[in-house]
C-alpha cells in the first residue's frame, strides 16, 4: 500500500491504532492526511507543544484546511499557562483513541515527541508526579549548576540526556530527588511490549533532502510571522511556562526580541538548533522505538 510516497509493508487495513514517528520536517503530516483520508482514520498528534493555543506558526501546527480533511485531536486543548506532560498525554490519547474507536474509525498517531509514543506504548514506568515547589526550585537555578548535580548523582543519565534541554534536566533531577533513585534505573523500569505490533513507522528522508526541507520550513515560518506570533504568546504568558518558552524557534525568537542577535543571525540559529534538534529526535528512536522505519520517496 503506497500513501504520500511511503511504500507501506502488506495491506495496511483499517482497525487498530496505526503509529507514524519521525524527524521534524520529515512530512509525516501529509502521510498521516493521506492515510486517514484512505483509511477512514483520525489523527492524533503527538506533540508536547502543539498541545496550546496560540502557539501556531512555530509548531507547523495543522491549517484550517488540513484539519478539514481529517479530524485532529490533543491540538489546540491548553492556555499558555498549564502544564502538560507525558502522563496527561496518555490519559487524554487513550479516551481519543476510544472515541475514534466507537465511531467505527482509525486512530493514527502522528509526531515527533518520542516520550510521548513510548509512554503511550510501554506505560509511565514509577516515575512519581510533579512535584510544583521542587519544580519551581529547580526551575530558578542556572543551568550549569544542575548539570553538575546531575552528573554527580547520576552519571548515566548525565551522558544520555539532552544537555541543551533544561526542562528535561530539571525533569531528571526531580525524580531523582523525590525517589532517591537514578533517573537511569527508572527509566529502565519501561515494560517490555511490541511497538504497535506491525502498525508501527518512522519516515525517514536522505539526510540532505531532509536538511533541506528544514531549512525551507524555518523560512517559512519567519515569513509568515513567527516574530509576531512571538511577541503575541508573550503577552499571554509564554514566560509562565518555562517548558513552552525553550520550544524550538519561540526561545530563538525571545531571545531575538531581547536584543541578543539579529533577526537574521537568529533565523540561521533557528536552522542550525532545528537539524541539531532533528539528530536528537533520530537517534532517540532508533534508541527507545522498535518502529519500522520507511523512506519517503
Amino acid at each position: 500500500m503506497k500513501v504520500a510516497g511511503v511504500q507501506f509493508p502488506g495491506d495496511l487495513a483499517a482497525g487498530p491504532p496505526i503509529f507514524l514517528a519521525g524527524a521534524t520536517a520529515v512530512g509525516k503530516s501529509a502521510v498521516a492526511l493521506e492515510l486517514a483520508e484512505r483509511l477512514g482514520g483520525e489523527i492524533i498528534s503527538v506533540d508536547s507543544m502543539q498541545v496550546y493555543r496560540g502557539m501556531d506558526i512555530g509548531t507547523a501546527k495543522p491549517s484550517t484546511d488540513e484539519r478539514a480533511r481529517a479530524p485532529h485531536h490533543l491540538i489546540d486543548i491548553l492556555d499558555l499557562t498549564q502544564a502538560f506532560d507525558a502522563a496527561q498525554f496518555v490519559r487524554l490519547a487513550r479516551e481519543a483513541v476510544a472515541h475514534i474507536q466507537l465511531r467505527g474509525r482509525t486512530p493514527i498517531f502522528c509526531g515527533g515527541t518520542g516520550l510521548y509514543f513510548k509512554a503511550y506504548l510501554h506505560g509511565l514506568g514509577e516515575a512519581p508526579a510533579s512535584d510544583p515547589t521542587l519544580r519551581a526550585e529547580l526551575e530558578k537555578a542556572p543551568l550549569e549548576e544542575l548539570l553538575a548535580e546531575l552528573d554527580r548523582v547520576d552519571p548515566a543519565t548525565f551522558q544520555r540526556i539532552d544537555r541543551q534541554n533544561p526542562r528535561r534536566v530539571v525533569r531528571a533531577l526531580e525524580v531523582i530527588r523525590l525517589t532517591g533513585r537514578p533517573f537511569s534505573a527508572q527509566r529502565a523500569d519501561w515494560a517490555a511490549s511490541a511497538d504497535g505490533a506491525g502498525r508501527a513507522f518512522c519516515l525517514t528522508r536522505p539526510p540532505g533532502e531532509l536538511a533541506q526541507r528544514m531549512r525551507a520550513r524555518v523560512d517559512e515560518m519567519f515569513h509568515r510571522g513567527l516574530v509576531a506570533e512571538t511577541q503575541s504568546l508573550l503577552a499571554h504568558g509564554l514566560e509562565q511556562n518555562p517548558a513552552a518558552l525553550q520550544a524550538l524557534g519561540y526561545r530563538q525568537v525571545v531571545e531575538h526580541l531581547r536584543g541578543a542577535r539579529s533577526l537574521a543571525e537568529t533565523i540561521e540559529l533557528v536552522k542550525i538548533r532545528t537539524r541539531q534538534f532533528a539528530k536528537r529526535q533520530l537517534t532517540w528512536f532508533r534508541r527507545q522505538l522498535r518502529f519500522e522505519w520507511l523512506a519517503i520517496a
